[in-house]
């Protein structure tokens, strides 16, 4: 297969035209070991995929049938362990390849690890730059860059064992607006880092209140994302990997979207929520989920969701709520009952991956910081710390609070 590949290369050079990878590679669903790469070409094409431990990339994959979306799943990988890739795909005369498309990724890790490093951030939908903002662009030396790449730019400098997006990829939930909005701008941090995603209530559609809309999420989300720990896929799921917990919720019923699982105490996401809890034990719990329990942004609140899981969360010691859907910043004290406690779980509102920030709508006695701009959050876990370290698309740190579990 080797010397196959090699040909084919030495042939490349007399293929005229080549088949275009349009989308991708991205990363998904990560475990000890297994890992799926996808990515989407503009032309009927088989590939093939060298990969293996980094760096030698030693075993190979042809992936068929002929298509236009592809996917391979990766088997065979052990924990805690970087691989690396080298995407092949044809040329259009059938004469040989393009040069690979190379990458790398990191398994999850075992319970004996008591690290994790990974990034945060949500609501990508695409928001052209406002005449101030390239203004001050200019005036900082700065080419009219969106700030969505810049973000992106910073990002892709991290190495990050993962990264978890709140939901909302795009304004209006179509497939065919997703790689402007969000598979682009983000292209090298979506080739080197697992992908999770809290499933938005644009994922929905805008007609998500309509019952016609069943198909929506199928035919522009769920074809294209593999979040697979959960019967409910993808709409609820959860994983583990060295001492924490991640739950990812979908409480976009709150918003009215009537093919979203149910969020009251007879459903079954609620049951399979609080049994994940309190399986947890010791590990630190991290629960994310589009719709914020706690919000002075212009949505506010999503009253039905908090009244359902706040309860739960508070019961079974969630030690940080990673939420979506404002186009903003926010972090709340340890919130018990209500009220600011020690004893309680912080949520943090992480909205600002590429929608134009919001101001704050009013006030609270939950909110301990409020920022309306661009952002991400790059967070360590730590044996019993997580540090939460939060930038603009400048680079500015907006924000930094550490927890213990």
């Amino acid at each position: 297969m080797k010397i196959f590949l090699s040909l084919l290369m030495i042939f490349s050079a007399f293929g005229a035209y080549a088949a275009q990878i349009i989308r991708g590679p991205y990363i998904e669903d990560p475990t000890q070991s297994t890992m799926v790469l996808r990515w989407e070409t503009d032309e009927p094409t088989p590939a093939w995929l060298e990969y293996g431990p980094a760096p030698r990339c030693n075993q190979i994959l042809k992936v068929n049938p002929e298509g236009t979306e592809h996917k391979a799943i990766l088997y065979g990988l052990v924990p805690n362990q970087e691989f690396c890739y080298r995407l092949y795909v044809y040329n259009a005369a059938r004469d040989g390849v393009q040069a690979p498309v190379e990458g790398h990724f990191k398994t999850l890790y075992s319970a004996e690890r008591k690290e994790v490093h990974f990034l945060a951030f949500g609501n990508t939908a695409q928001t052209p730059l406002t005449e101030e903002e390239m203004a001050k662009q200019t005036e900082n030396g700065l080419p009219p860059v969106p700030p969505k790449e810049l973000l992106a730019e910073q990002m892709a400098q991290k190495d990050a064992d993962f990264v978890i997006h709140t939901g909302d990829l795009t304004y209006s939930g179509l497939n065919a607006d997703a790689d402007s909005e969000f598979f682009i701008p983000f292209k090298d941090v979506l080739a080197k880092t697992p992908l999770f995603i809290a499933i938005g209530a644009n994922e929905y559609g805008p007609e998500r209140d309509n019952r016609d809309s069943k198909s929506f999420v199928r035919a522009n989300y769920s074809r294209f994302h593999d979040m697979s720990w959960s019967n409910a896929t993808p709409k609820y799921y959860s994983f583990d990997t060295a001492n924490a917990r991640f739950i990812f919720l979908d409480a976009n019923a709150a918003y009215g979207a009537v093919w979203a699982p149910n969020i009251d105490p007879k459903s079954a996401q609620y049951k399979w929520l609080q049994s994940t809890l309190a399986g947890a034990g010791e590990k630190w719990k991290i629960v994310v989920v589009n719709a914020p329990m706690y919000s002075t942004g212009q949505k506010g609140p999503a009253n039905e969701a908090a009244a359902n899981f706040v309860p739960l969360f508070e019961r079974y010691g969630v030690d940080l709520v990673l939420q979506g859907a404002e186009a903003n910043y926010e972090r709340t004290f340890p919130m018990y009952k209500d009220e600011p406690n020690t004893r309680g779980v912080t949520y943090v509102t992480l909205g600002g991956g590429g929608a134009t920030p919001t101001r704050r709508a009013g006030s609270d006695r939950s909110t301990a910081r409020f920022v309306s701009a661009y952002h991400y959050a790059d967070v360590r876990i730590t044996d019993r710390k997580l540090t939460m370290t939060v930038y603009s698309e400048t680079g500015k740190q907006l924000d930094k609070v550490e927890l213990y579990n």
